[in-house]
């Protein structure tokens, strides 16, 4: 198989992404898709730190508002989605360029790995986790008796912990575990993937982190979670368990003030960071740029023009 070689700007939340990838993207004429597992939903804007408008006028944007919060979007979804707006987009003669930070979305699109490295989403975990705190194991298995009687059969009642993770992976892939496991379900959609990854010291990403989300508080966010409340996007669906959501539902159900809401989305949000940075160190292949001496920018152009052009450029 013919590959096609396509470039992924990578890094933990609030490490320089966005600004990069928009001086990249101006450069070479590209087009971004949006490898964020909350961006791809309508309504949330400034808590997903969704790039504006007027730059998606400039540069066309992919994969951003496509579903409701109360919709199931899953990763099978997402990489669907993704290689065929791939295509049409190489068919306009762009290139597509890769942008955001959910690992399991890259994943499942660039290493055939639904199989290999299922995904994982603490909030959907939480989820069921809760559900069986409150009403019971056995509600809980017999929700997974509805959607994957196979790995029902095979797990007991009891057994909380792989039930969710069962429950959890269907949430996730749209797929029964039991299947993915029987048939060995691995999708090639032929790319050939080079990871640029931005970097900065733990320190300074943690400041970095707490400036934004003190910006978001500051500029409409809680009022854009009131809209979300007052529309029937709550904490039932998944979305709304996400960062900084989950607390500022809790503000305006009164179960918080707003600075204690923010001092827990921003507690949240760096030990995610920190997962993210453990994740991502196993991407490969996958050059790193310490983003906090110089962007780097003049090296990371060169080393896409060459990865498109068919060079190894990985070591």
């Amino acid at each position: 198989m013919n590959r096609q070689p396509v470039v992924a700007l990578i890094g933990a939340t609030a490490v320089g992404k966005t600004a990069l990838s928009i001086s990249i993207a101006e450069k070479l004429k590209a087009e971004i898709i949006s490898v964020d597992s909350r961006q791809v939903y309508r309504y949330m804007d400034i808590g997903t730190d969704k790039i504006s408008l007027s730059f998606r006028r400039e540069i066309p944007h992919h994969m951003i508002d496509i579903a409701d919060p109360d919709e199931k979007f899953t990763v099978s979804d997402f990489a669907e989605k993704t290689s065929q707006t791939v295509r049409r987009i190489i068919e306009r003669d762009k290139i597509p360029l890769f942008v955001g930070g959910t690992p399991f979305y890259y994943n499942a699109l660039f290493h055939a790995s639904l199989n290999s490295e299922l995904p994982s989403d603490e909030n959907v975990r939480e989820k069921y986790e809760t559900l069986a705190n409150s009403q019971g194991a056995e509600l809980l298995h017999m929700r997974l008796e509805q959607v994957d009687p196979v790995s029902a059969e095979r797990l007991h009642k009891n057994d909380v912990k792989r039930v969710t993770r069962a429950l959890e992976i269907f949430d996730l892939t749209g797929k029964a575990a039991s299947e993915i496991f029987k048939t060995g379900e691995k999708r090639d959609y032929g790319f050939d993937v080079l990871y640029i990854g931005l970097s900065r010291p733990r320190e300074e990403l943690f400041s970095r982190i707490a400036i934004r989300l003190e910006e978001e508080f500051s500029s409409g966010f809680p009022e854009e979670v009131e809209w979300l409340l007052k529309n029937g996007f709550d904490e039932r669906f998944n979305p709304l368990k996400g960062l900084g959501y989950r607390e500022l539902i809790e503000y305006h159900r009164g179960k918080l003030k707003l600075n204690e809401a923010l001092e827990a989305s921003i507690s949240r949000t760096k030990a995610f960071c920190r997962r993210q940075q453990t994740w991502f160190k196993k991407f490969s292949p996958a050059v790193w740029f310490d983003v906090s001496e110089s962007n780097h920018e003049a090296e990371i152009l060169n080393l896409i023009q060459r990865h498109l052009n068919g060079e190894d450029v990985s070591q």
